[in-house]
């Protein structure tokens, strides 16, 4: 299998959707699927389909396709699901409780360790049976509990630098829900989830449609 840093970021992507529609067809009792047949519930074309997994390695059989529950093992492991992730959120907003709250983190393998905010409102609340706690604790918490992934969901005033801290004691990965420009160090994976850039994206497609 090629050097996983050296695959294109569309496609590693892509298998995150792939893994999507697979686990759809296991609770659907499908066995086996051509390539051209999950290209058309995915949308995509079959020949895109055999290049991205042709990446990690050779899956599927002629004239049969692949075993669904084979494939999805095999996406599993690609996406690194069988290892198990430490994760933060750092602000216990409306946007930070929404991500506390989604259901699939198990499913994921990813454990929710902490929640992090400044607002003493918020501080001491408990959210999917774990508390609040003040900003102030974040270094000796990560010193203690080491960390894979830091979630950012407070204010533009706040992103820069609680990201900094997390670089500084560990954390590898950081997903960004603010509309700051996060600067990190390069090995660390930074993911930045930017609604408004969505928006603006499906604003200029409708503008081209018309």
């Amino acid at each position: 299998m090629e050097n996983q840093k050296n695959i294109p970021m569309l496609v590693i992507r892509r298998m995150t959707k792939y893994h999507t529609y697979l686990n759809k067809l296991v609770l659907n009792n499908v066995v086996t699927i051509s390539s051209r047949k999950f290209g058309e519930i995915i949308g995509f074309t079959s020949s895109q389909i055999r290049r991205d997994l042709n990446y990690f390695g050779d899956f599927g059989t002629q004239r049969i396709g692949y075993n669904v529950k084979e494939l999805l093992i095999e996406i599993n492991g690609i996406l690194g699901l069988f290892k198990k992730h430490n994760m933060i959120i750092i602000g216990a907003n409306n946007i930070g409780k929404a991500t506390v709250n989604y259901t699939r983190y198990k499913q994921l393998n990813l454990k929710l360790v902490g929640i992090f905010d400044v607002n003493p409102e918020l501080i001491g609340l408990t959210i999917q049976n774990i508390k609040v706690l003040h900003i102030n604790k974040l270094v000796s918490f990560l010193k203690t509990i080491p960390t894979d992934i830091g979630v950012v969901c407070v204010s533009k005033n706040y992103a820069q630098k609680v990201t900094d801290i997390m670089v500084e004691n560990g954390v590898k990965c950081i997903c960004n829900i603010t509309p700051v420009d996060l600067k990190v160090p390069k090995d660390i994976i930074l993911e930045n989830v930017n609604l408004t850039d969505s928006l603006l994206t499906l604003s200029c497609l409708m503008n081209a449609s018309i």
